[in-house]
């Protein structure tokens, strides 16, 4: 599996709980328990890559393959000896120590695939110019972790056929192989592994190949309806909704196998099933995510209450004078004025950063000048206020209105709060405290990697 959006997911191969569904949790919980103080990662960090996600995409570095990290979970050893057992019992003519010898091959070997597979995409995504984060292998498969969404439905599709492409042409090369050697008692062990990880390959391209997300086929029928409609978001949603319908059909035949057969076997549909609709459902939430950061504009998010140095502090008076009369507040930076005009801010840190001998210069020393900051229109969107804080690594930003006179200033929290609010989601004010204390977004909040997708 590979796609920007899971990285925004992911990995973006990146089944994630809701914002709304942990934020609905923390409120009953907090309604329950009778307090408001919650940790803030739980309520953050599953946005895009929640709990199974980071689960998924989290693990130890073996190495690189063409520059690429690759990465191992640690739940991938358990399918490891899983498929060990399982193989060891299959039809190579060997028993013993030599049986579980080649179901331990059998197993790498899969993976072996899985990982050329996932190279397939995240090679196709490289030449596209597209950072590939990391490859990880975990129990389901594997993710190609890809920074971006591809800029055309043609690029999407291309990234997305890559893999099941492999897939097919290794299904190719182990047949042959498979039917080049002898059938003498020596070779034919060999023979039937290299048949069985042709068929393995072959079921890995079909299967992948299905229509819905998180699958390579719903990346194709993305890219099929985002070619037809020109809509990227319309694309996502369908590719989702039949990753959901592939996931409860799924469910419901892993769970008749096994009613009717009692065979074990069956219930692995189901967990595969239960990993697709969470992964589907998320590339959903996300959609309704960006679609919030595109629809919501600055001038929706920003305060317009900030701290000033006002017209009577005269930006001729020391550094000293200033600070006597304003650092005892809280506020980080300062707007200053002249003559009704805002002409650019005071940073404390500047100050701060002075000796004390050097406060004797007139404030106009130490001001920015409104000119040379980064600013934002008032109509710009909250996807492009994300990506300039984070850009410039700003803790605030100042807003102008058409006639590039200041009329308010957007931080972080000012982010999370707007989109809060649009999506009727509880955020507990010690989170959007500990936000505009820090000027950073959550670590696991994806909103930069998800801004940058919306705009492209």
């Amino acid at each position: 599996m590979a796609s920007s959006d899971d990285s925004c997911i992911n990995s973006y191969n990146e089944a994630a709980e809701s914002w709304l569904h942990l934020a609905n949790r923390e409120r009953d919980c907090s309604q329950k328990l009778g307090r408001m103080a919650v940790e803030p990662r739980l309520v953050c960090g599953f946005l895009v890559r929640g709990f199974i996600d980071e689960l998924m995409t989290s693990g130890w570095r073996i190495g690189s393959i063409f520059g690429i990290p690759f990465l191992l979970n640690p739940a991938w050893f358990y399918s490891l000896g899983l498929f060990t057992f399982l193989f060891s019992a299959g039809d190579f003519g060997l028993e013993g120590r030599l049986a579980w010898l080649a179901g331990f091959s059998m197993a790498l070997l899969l993976f072996a695939s899985v990982l050329l597979h996932e190279l397939g995409h995240s090679l196709a995504a490289r030449a596209q110019g597209i950072v590939v984060n990391a490859i990880t292998l975990f129990p389901f498969g594997g993710i190609a972790s890809i920074a971006q969404e591809s800029k055309t439905p043609k690029q999407a599709f291309w990234v997305a056929i890559s893999g099941p492409m492999v897939s097919f042409v290794l299904f190719v090369l182990l047949l042959l192989l498979s039917l080049l050697l002898p059938e003498t008692s020596v070779a034919l062990p060999f023979k039937a592994m290299l048949g069985g990880l042709a068929n393995i390959n072959f079921v890995m391209a079909l299967f992948n190949l299905m229509p819905g997300l998180p699958l390579d086929g719903g990346q194709v029928l993305k890219a099929a309806v985002w070619h037809l409609t020109g809509s990227r978001v319309k694309g996502v949603r369908w590719a989702a909704r039949g990753g959901q319908i592939l996931g409860w059909a799924a469910i419901l035949l892993g769970l008749s196998g096994f009613l009717l057969t009692l065979r074990f076997g069956f219930l692995w549909l189901v967990l595969l099933g239960g990993f697709g609709i969470r992964r589907a459902s998320a590339y959903g939430r996300m959609i309704t995510l960006q679609q919030a950061m595109l629809q919501i504009l600055a001038v929706d998010a920003m305060r317009r209450e900030f701290a000033t140095a006002i017209a009577t502090v005269s930006l001729h008076q020391s550094i000293e004078q200033f600070a006597a009369s304003y650092l005892a507040s809280e506020s980080e930076i300062y707007y200053a004025e002249s003559e009704g005009q805002y002409v650019g801010w005071v940073e404390v840190e500047a100050i701060n950063q002075l000796e004390r001998s050097e406060w004797q210069q007139p404030l106009a020393a130490i001001v920015q000048p409104l000119a040379e900051l980064p600013t934002l229109p008032e109509d710009a969107s909250l996807a492009m206020a994300i990506l300039q804080l984070e850009r410039h690594e700003l803790r605030q930003m100042p807003i102008l209105s058409a006639a590039g006179a200041v009329v308010g200033v957007i931080d972080r929290a000012d982010v999370v709060r707007a989109l809060g609010q649009r999506l009727a989601l509880l955020v507990p004010p010690p989170v959007i405290e500990q936000i505009k204390t820090s000027g950073q977004f959550p670590a696991n909040l994806q909103l930069q990697d998800l801004a940058r997708d919306a705009l492209s």
